[in-house]
């Protein structure tokens, strides 16, 4: 065929040209698996961009971003023209007049090359083709890419190729674009809006022509001209890129001349508090969006999605203070509680042994001794019991010591920890999420993932399955001794609850008045009539999904649960008798802006209208009953304009756990408080009961909820039924003055405003007067829930 062209000169021009044919198709398909992958016109039209997802509050605040990459791209009109311009100066000086390969660029650069003198010959668009598609990375060479000599030559002709592609498919404007918002500039910085704000916090737009000079110049040499390692050398270099821009005509001898002179002129931007997944909230949402990214198949830390939440971030910034301000008084109580003995202890209070050392061995620092030592344990622990300076968590700040780790984690171990959830119980959702004090040191999810004893608050469902049984609030039992015979896994026990106090009044209480008050006694004798397994089935279908093992105890509190079930629990209470699925995300964005996903609650009727009005009544006892657990409230300034607020605390056994759900007439709150090892608590009920634990972060909490005006959130009385109550709930309770005995009490038959009526809700402010005038009562102390075998408040 190509003999029959005479002119030699044509037949070779034409040979060539059918050899390039010929090669470009054969790596366009890889052919035999000889060139590797080459992007399709369907990547070259979508191009490959690792882009951090965000995350965002239900107000738009941004809270966190999730990346393998951290880069957050920016439009063409974004950059600041100095950005431009530095990167043309000394990158590609003929961007603008070549279609994606500038020969003359690659004959200088031979040419210079063999002179000694090396640089590259690559444009801006060969550097793109190269970041977009890693035309570098191995699968990327296919079988020639392993011939030393020609693995290069394979590189570059499909680097070629590919910059031909984007040329024709993209603007020069579209090409910088996408090249600034895909290279690294180090410091986990992807993208020039990141390394913008990284190293001088700013946006990209208002880069001068020094501060664009010093993140252009990086790009020689991301670790070597890096301005926060290498000062010198990143001004250094700064100034070169400034030279080329005053030799290309972008700036002038006088503002080059400026800028030269000036410092480097640093201000590191706070990027890394929106790092990667450094949050109890964004690690929730991750968690919450794990089966959806599964299912559509969508991957948050390169999509590049905005997720937005339905947390409040001024709701979440007051639950976040209120827990802050509340545990440093309390950590220093604990401290207190133990100086001087070693707080770790069993039941009967005795000194666990080993119990550092098995703390230990579940740490990284211990698997890398054991392989160094070949398990031998007197190496190992040497080596955790040698000082060093570290800085460890405190209340006061980081703080400097000389801690061995066995030291560290030992104080650690003393930590007390916390859980706070706040969420709208008729639409589900969730407005303030507080996993714990700080996620960099306690990963585990105290909201969530945490189950623990809820002790008394989990008597509110033995006194629904009662009301479901048809009692009424005013129903009255004795509070007395209490011996319940029971079989377990064929075995015959017996369960004999005491009260808080180990004192039983024998003085008679209405359900209202004995939930108020938080007697075991009477939950013990209502748990025991109306049967457990219903106390249990009521719990499941108002959003307990824990395990519950269908015992007694079951009322006071003795299964695992956490503060997500408890506060949708509780939710159902409010929400006229509707159990509501929780939602923590509301809506999803592509990185195009298009919605792809939003997420609203469901809703079940889990419990009758009539039950759910009285049990948000009888919550509102543990407030306007005699000795209620809730009256610690007194002290925030939660009681203008009739304001309701129902609640319940919760102690586990050995004041391991300190719990409060608190329930207004819009939210639901609950809080626990305790320390991660179980072994590790308070002494007694004056410093380690729920009410003195829990329930004042509440209270700081809505106080603060309360008090902010650019929330909906006022104050005033829950709404009345909806449907009608046909049980008796009216039913004053006496005040008391002074328990006298076990069984005998003196009690002024005072008439309370602890029932209202419809018609007339209760005025908390003036019941706080009266309350306050009347004669001060013994200390009754709230209750606790725990093992079937043992004391329980």
């Amino acid at each position: 065929m190509f003999k029959e062209i005479k002119n030699r000169y044509i037949r070779y021009a034409v040979i060539t040209i059918y050899v390039i044919i010929i090669t470009v198709c054969m790596v366009e398909v890889n052919f035999l698996w000889l060139f590797g992958y080459s992007p399709t016109s369907k990547d070259i039209s979508k191009p490959i961009q690792h882009v951090a997802s965000e995350v965002y509050t239900a107000d738009s605040v941004l809270i966190g971003r999730y990346f393998k990459e951290d880069r957050s791209p920016v439009p063409y009109d974004s950059i600041s023209p100095n950005v431009v311009n530095a990167l043309i100066a000394t990158e590609d000086i003929r961007f603008f007049k070549h279609n994606g390969v500038d020969f003359l660029a690659i004959f200088s650069s031979l040419v210079s090359t063999a002179q000694g003198d090396k640089r590259g010959g690559s444009t801006i668009t060969q550097q793109l083709a190269k970041n977009l598609y890693r035309t570098r990375y191995n699968h990327s060479t296919g079988l020639l890419g392993k011939v030393p000599g020609i693995r290069m030559l394979v590189i570059k002709f499909k680097e070629w190729m590919t910059a031909y592609k984007l040329e024709g498919k993209y603007r020069k404007e579209d090409i910088l674009t996408m090249y600034l918002n895909t290279v690294s500039f180090s410091n986990n910085a992807y993208g020039i809006k990141t390394a913008a704000k990284r190293y001088f916090d700013k946006e990209t737009g208002e880069l001068t022509a020094a501060e664009a000079a010093v993140i252009i110049g990086m790009l020689k040499g991301t670790t070597l001209y890096n301005p926060i390692r290498n000062p010198e050398r990143s001004l250094e270099r700064r100034n070169v890129v400034l030279g080329q821009m005053h030799k290309a005509g972008f700036i002038s001898a006088v503002e080059y001349e400026q800028a030269r002179r000036s410092a480097l002129g640093l201000h590191p931007g706070d990027v890394e508090e929106l790092g990667n997944g450094d949050s109890y909230l964004r690690a929730a949402v991750e968690r919450w969006l794990d089966t959806w990214c599964e299912e559509y198949g969508y991957d948050i830390y390169v999509d590049g999605l905005k997720i937005y939440t339905t947390i409040d971030s001024r709701m979440q910034r007051h639950a976040e203070e209120a827990v802050t301000e509340q545990m440093k008084p309390l950590q220093q109580r604990l401290e207190n509680a133990w100086r001087g003995d070693i707080p770790w202890r069993d039941s009967e209070g005795n000194v666990i042994e080993g119990f550092l050392e098995n703390l230990a061995a579940r740490t990284t620092y211990y698997s890398q001794l054991d392989k160094r030592y070949n398990g031998n344990k007197d190496s190992i622990f040497y080596y955790l019991n040698v000082p060093k300076t570290m800085e460890v968590f405190t209340w006061d700040g980081m703080k400097e010591v000389q801690y061995s780790s066995m030291d560290s984690l030992a104080h650690y171990a003393m930590m007390l920890n916390a859980g706070l959830m706040t969420m709208d119980p008729y639409s589900g959702k969730i407005k303030a999420w507080v996993g714990g004090i700080n996620h960099r040191y306690y990963k585990y999810d105290h909201v969530f993932q945490a189950r623990r004893q809820a002790g008394s608050t989990f008597k509110p469902f033995a006194y629904l399955a009662a009301l479901e049984a048809g009692k009424s609030p005013c129903d009255k039992y004795v509070d007395r001794a209490v011996r319940i015979v029971y079989s377990e896994d064929g075995e015959e026990k017996v369960w004999e609850p005491k009260n808080a106090d180990w004192v039983f009044s024998g003085r008679e209480m209405s359900l209202r008045w004995a939930l108020g008050r938080s007697v075991n006694s009477i939950t013990a004798q209502i748990t025991e009539e109306i049967g457990w397994d219903k106390v249990v089935d009521a719990a499941h279908r108002c959003g307990i999904t824990s395990p519950l093992a269908s015992v007694p105890s079951v009322s006071l509190g003795s299964n695992d649960v956490s503060v997500f079930e408890m506060v949708n629990a509780y939710s159902t209470f409010i929400n006229r008798g509707k159990r509501v699925q929780p939602i923590l995300v509301s809506k999803i964005v592509d990185y195009e802006g298009k919605t792809v996903a939003e997420f609203s609650t469901t809703a079940t009727q889990a419990i009758s209208e009539e039950v759910a009005w009285l049990m948000s009544y009888m919550l509102r006892g543990s407030m306007e009953e005699p000795e209620g657990t809730s009256q610690g409230l007194w002290e925030w300034d939660l009681w203008k304009n009739k304001n309701q607020i129902g609640g319940k605390t919760g102690t586990s056994s050995d004041y391991v756990d300190g719990w409060y759900m608190g329930v207004t007439k819009d939210l639901v709150t609950g809080v626990w408080i305790g320390c991660d090892e179980r072994s590790i608590h308070f002494k007694n009920s004056q410093t380690g009961e729920g009410s003195r634990t829990a329930l004042p972060v509440f209270g700081r909490f809505m106080e603060k909820v309360y008090r902010d005006d650019s929330l909906d959130y006022e104050y005033g009385p829950f709404p009345d039924p909806k449907v009608e109550i046909r049980r008796k709930y009216h039913c004053p309770s006496p005040r008391i003055v002074r328990p006298d005995s076990t069984f005998r009490d003196s009690i002024v038959p005072l008439q309370m405003p602890g029932s209202p009526s419809l018609e007339h809700p209760v005025d908390m402010e003036e019941l706080k007067r009266q309350l306050e005038s009347a004669t001060p009562t013994a200390e009754q102390p709230e209750e606790r829930g725990g093992d079937p075998g043992r004391q329980t408040e």
